[in-house]
């Protein structure tokens, strides 16, 4: 990994330590910015950054002596997008295992635990959500030194976020005695789920209880013996997963069948609340798990009058409130208390202290089937993206752009014909086995049913537009014939 970044080195356990970045989650809370398409992991939050949370989870912990390549567990979706935001930091040397569905934490824990025992004799195993925001990285890099020194000694480390607020969000889990200010563990005594505003506001009174931030550090036969201790399943079944799993280019595909068979679980419900190992380590390090717009607002930069701006946003007597633009104007008047995002196709308008009511109107919008509760009009793929930009039921434009030396699939479609026109860079086309090359202001018809592919011999982005037309022009309207990614119809 590269480590040229100004963080002080530090000096962890001699054992070699193996990340494991959980990818998974849709982010429904932060729609319409996150959604299942692309989800908040892979977003750039901050406007004064363009790294995405994953790209930060990777980076902080770069400093780390003796850090092996990582381990990213993510889903099937977003395989070519995790591979291309880890090449994005200069990282070619990393593991990407596929699941073919969600099952909480314990089973890809496991997952990863096997996986790091066959590339090290007995690693330490980094457990890390791809979603966190951390200010403090100096006392985080220290705080996991400490926490490498407890898993030495075969113990199940935690790290318990110090409250800030009675928050209903988390779960808390109680030490043995009271945190002072020193950096040290605590013999776990339990955990409790998401409280009540009542019972969290006495929590937070209590030196003994913290928020369970979900982060782990384990020797990797350690959790795997504590695994088989207590939920002996989730390991046969993981085991099978995974032996039976394939390789597809860059990824490690989990046996579907045997995966299936493993409890829908976290660690903290399938071991931690039941070992007698478990230690928490009080983490203050201005830790969020950026779990709604209200949380994104407190921890951004703000104007003098409380107000977050990004894109075109004038405002007039407003203050407190988010106002995010990915493309029109937004006029604020007399506001206060407010996130206003608008996106492409969908604007989200809502009190501050109502932005967890978000994940409500996500779920109506999915089970209304209505397409902008899950997807974007701006789609990855991973040869590049295209944006929707208007469509009706018999025809739609895109903005397709294609990074250099990538090509699309060899494909036709049953009920559509497509007219290209280069806006700019360089397009090599074949149509039914005859090749063209297309230049900027070039255009050329693909007839409905023709064999045809697309690709960019260029050292610059093609971006072209294109015109679809015909009796039915959905995604599912696809045969591939070849495909250099692995994708099937």
């Amino acid at each position: 990994m590269n480590n040229s970044i100004n963080y002080k080195l530090v000096i962890m356990s001699s054992s070699p330590i193996v990340p494991l970045i959980l990818c998974g989650g849709t982010g429904t809370r932060l729609w319409p910015l996150s959604r299942a398409s692309y989800p908040k992991q892979f977003l750039s939050i901050e406007k004064e950054d363009e790294l995405s949370l994953l790209q930060k989870t990777i980076r902080r912990i770069q400093p780390l002596k003796n850090l092996k390549k990582p381990i990213l567990i993510c889903n099937e979706e977003h395989r070519f997008i995790v591979a291309e935001q880890m090449r994005e930091l200069n990282i070619d040397d990393f593991i990407i295992i596929l699941e073919p569905f969600g099952r909480n934490t314990a089973p890809p824990i496991t997952i990863a635990a096997i996986k790091a025992l066959e590339l090290e004799e007995d690693p330490t195993l980094l457990v890390l959500s791809s979603d966190h925001k951390i200010k403090n990285v100096e006392k985080f890099l220290t705080i996991l030194n400490e926490g490498s020194k407890y898993a030495e000694q075969n113990k199940l480390v935690t790290f318990g976020v110090v409250p800030t607020s009675p928050e209903i969000g988390y779960g808390y889990i109680k030490a043995s005695k009271p945190f002072s200010n020193n950096i040290e563990g605590f013999t776990i005594e339990s955990f409790l789920e998401k409280p009540d505003l009542n019972t969290a506001k006495k929590l937070i009174k209590d030196n003994r209880f913290t928020w369970n931030s979900g982060m782990f550090m384990f020797k990797a036969k350690e959790i795997i013996k504590e695994i088989n201790k207590f939920t002996p399943n989730i390991l046969l079944s993981c085991k099978k997963a995974i032996s039976k799993s394939v390789l597809d280019l860059d990824f490690q595909r989990l046996e579907k069948d045997s995966f299936e068979k493993c409890d829908d679980i976290s660690i903290d419900i399938a071991v931690m609340e039941k070992t007698s190992k478990g230690i928490v380590i009080p983490l203050d390090v201005g830790w969020s798990d950026i779990g709604s717009w209200e949380v994104v607002w407190e921890t951004s930069k703000k104007d003098m009058y409380g107000n977050f701006t990004d894109g075109k946003v004038v405002l007039e007597n407003t203050k407190n409130s988010y106002l995010r633009s990915e493309n029109r104007l937004i006029v604020g008047i007399d506001l206060d208390d407010l996130v206003v995002v608008d996106t492409t196709d969908a604007i989200l308008i809502s009190k501050k202290n109502s932005s967890q009511k978000v994940k409500n109107v996500v779920n109506y919008l999915k089970k209304s089937k209505i397409p902008e509760g899950y997807s974007h009009t701006k789609v990855y793929r991973p040869w590049g993206y295209y944006l929707s930009v208007v469509e009706d039921n018999r025809w739609q434009v895109k903005l397709i752009q294609v990074k250099p030396g990538e090509k699309l699939s060899l494909q036709m479609h049953h009920h559509r014909s497509e007219h290209w026109v280069v806006v700019s860079g360089t397009a090599k086309v074949e149509v039914d086995n005859k090749l063209e090359i297309l230049c900027e202001n070039q255009s050329i018809n693909i007839p409905l049913g023709s064999k045809h592919r697309l690709s960019n011999p260029g050292k610059i982005n093609l971006t072209l537009i294109e015109v679809q037309s015909g009796s039915y022009v959905g995604e599912d309207d696809i045969v591939r014939f070849e495909d250099k990614y692995g994708r099937k119809n």
